[in-house]
């Protein structure tokens, strides 16, 4: 029952990664994981958490970006999908030493009479859980969509046209993405989790301020950031609308097999307008965004000092990594 609960509970924080994400830019970004957080400069990482007693533990390492291994991954589009794959996979990472140290040592074991110190999730169980939230992914967000959407055109002849269609579907897919997201936000332990995503937010945002990165300046700024993976995630369901209206395809399992073909090209472009609105904070492609920046409300939550602290800990042990690995961090 123990590995059932801590699978379950994987499970739901690694259906978030995308949210909680920041997007690959070249000073610094970051995640939100259980009770810490990562912070990832251009060459490395740091994850920080606190554990039950109070002390803290880091773990770090290179994180080389995959544009800088090959030019293939580098061209647009690709890196898009390149970055994503990365961060998921850090994230994933991330969420395992959490785990270990936040969610074991919380519950805690006892053995005659003595605590016993806490273990990392066995790999069967990490790997389980990518499968688990890979098909609760295409399922929620590709197969049930797509479903639903058919039952109401069999009700709604003007839906034959492939854009009417493509709307109802994306509307129906918002729908469950924002209800889904409500729902676990009701959860004490993500709600832990946005509170540090909101702490990660706002060191990010006194770093690129280029103040001291201290607790009371990073408390000054806003928790929503035009980077975070919940913009991104509403940008790419605006233009997987605009995509779907082109594939002319009829019958239930074209379409879905279409949907599953062209999320690369979905992500694709979804991070290179997100890369482009974050430059330039105006205009068309800044609308685009708004949205995201709204439901980041949801997302993040007000830290308390605390989280700030742990969020910038892994700021600055990344930064000194990046330093002594021979990286240059400048702020914009």
């Amino acid at each position: 029952m123990r590995r059932l609960r801590q699978l379950i509970r994987l499970a739901t924080h690694a259906q978030l990664l995308p949210v909680l994400e920041s997007g690959d830019d070249p000073l610094i970004g970051g995640q939100a994981v259980m009770e810490g957080v990562m912070m990832r400069a251009p060459h490395n990482y740091c994850v920080a958490i606190r554990k039950p007693d109070g002390s803290v533990v880091i773990e770090k390492g290179p994180a080389k970006r995959l544009s800088e291994t090959s030019r293939f991954w580098a061209l647009p589009l690709v890196r898009g999908c390149g970055a994503l794959g990365q961060s998921t996979a850090l994230g994933m990472k991330a969420l395992n030493f959490s785990s270990r140290h936040a969610v074991e040592a919380a519950v805690g074991e006892r053995k005659n009479g003595g605590k016993v110190e806490a273990k990392e999730p066995p790999g069967w169980m990490m790997a389980l859980n990518i499968a688990v939230s890979l098909g609760f992914f295409i399922f929620m967000y590709k197969f049930l969509p797509l479903a639903a959407t058919e039952r109401v055109q069999a009700y709604v002849p003007s839906l034959e046209n492939q854009v009417g269609f493509s709307i109802v579907e994306g509307l129906i897919r918002l729908a469950i993405f924002l209800t889904f997201l409500y729902a676990i936000s009701r959860m004490k332990d993500i709600r832990r989790v946005f509170e540090y995503h909101g702490a990660e937010h706002k060191v990010v945002f006194n770093y690129e301020s280029g103040k001291e990165v201290n607790v009371e300046n990073a408390q000054s700024f806003v928790t929503w950031h035009p980077r975070c993976g919940t913009s991104f995630l509403m940008v790419v369901m605006v233009v997987a609308i605009a995509v779907y209206a082109l594939v002319p395809f009829d019958g239930f399992w074209l379409r879905f097999l279409a949907r599953l073909a062209l999320l690369p090209v979905i992500v694709g472009l979804g991070y290179e307008i997100i890369r482009f609105a974050a430059k330039r904070r105006s205009g068309f492609f800044n609308g685009l965004v708004r949205p995201g920046l709204w439901l980041q409300r949801i997302t993040t939550q007000p830290p308390d000092d605390g989280q700030i602290a742990i969020s910038i800990r892994a700021l600055e042990e990344a930064m000194t990594l990046e330093e002594k690995s021979g990286g240059k961090l400048v702020v914009a």
